[in-house]
């Protein structure tokens, strides 16, 4: 694993032990790069969860970003800083996105995918939204629904710190009707059926959009699933989503033998 970072400030600091590792106060855009230990198919760009007030690192960066490798892609883990936080803007994780696609464009071109879970589900959608890429795959991610315009439950309060409302309020992912609604690339979609976290309208929402708009949208719904499944939580049915998302990523780089 090597760190780079896109941003001037201190190394980022992570509470707590491997394989259970948050970053809290992110102090610096960095990538953590993974690379395949073959040549790789294709390139990933991960983005962990926690709610915009914090990064599951290692469940859902760190744990992603190998299992990608074991599919021949090279993945890269954004630790991003965090809406609100010391002073930063409400949009402070797409520009360190857009730093991470600066930093990936100067390499050797390869098919890109967003991976994202949780709130990273979030950042994936919106940075499918920016620059062309092979496609995005979101499980759990609060994509729409936080919107102020469009809760689910209705009457929801507003997110803290403001900055963070902010952000998903420019950023409804599958909300035809606002603008950024609709991602440029394919996309992967795993929920859980009775997450009271994130909603399954937020799901339902961006298969009604690509309904009306002919979008490419694969959803997959888990009875069992509780949210933060991510690759451990597989003791329903939801064992079978690293599988499918595996083979939909095969589909979406054309490589052969990928899954």
């Amino acid at each position: 694993m090597t760190v780079i970072a896109l941003s001037a400030g201190a190394p980022n600091v992570f509470d707590g032990e491997s394989p259970d590792r948050i970053c809290r106060h992110p102090t610096r855009a960095e990538l953590h790069a993974f690379l395949a230990p073959t040549p790789a198919r294709g390139r990933a760009l991960v983005y962990a969860g926690g709610g915009y007030l914090q990064l599951m690192h290692d469940k859902e960066g760190v744990e992603i970003a190998q299992w990608l490798n074991t599919l021949e892609l090279d993945a890269y883990v954004l630790v991003h800083r965090l809406p609100g936080q010391n002073g930063q803007p409400f949009d402070i994780a797409l520009r360190d996105g857009l730093l991470a696609l600066d930093h990936l464009a100067s390499l050797p071109p390869l098919p890109l995918l967003h991976v994202g879970l949780s709130s990273g589900g979030h950042l994936a959608g919106v940075m499918a939204c920016q620059r062309e890429c092979a496609g995005a795959v979101m499980a759990y991610a609060p994509i729409n629904a936080n919107h102020r315009d469009h809760k689910f439950p209705p009457g929801k309060p507003d997110f803290a710190p403001p900055e963070k409302q902010a952000f998903y309020d420019a950023w409804p992912i599958g909300i035809a009707s606002e603008p950024h609604g609709l991602p440029r690339c394919p996309v992967f979609l795993a929920y859980a059926l009775h997450d009271a976290i994130v909603p399954i309208a937020h799901a339902l929402h961006l298969i009604a959009a690509a309904q009306q708009h002919r979008l490419d949208v694969e959803a997959h719904v888990f009875p069992q699933a509780e949210h933060g499944f991510a690759l451990r939580g597989l003791g329903g049915t939801q064992q079978q989503w690293p599988a499918l998302a595996a083979r939909w990523m095969a589909e979406k780089l054309d490589g052969p033998n990928f899954a």
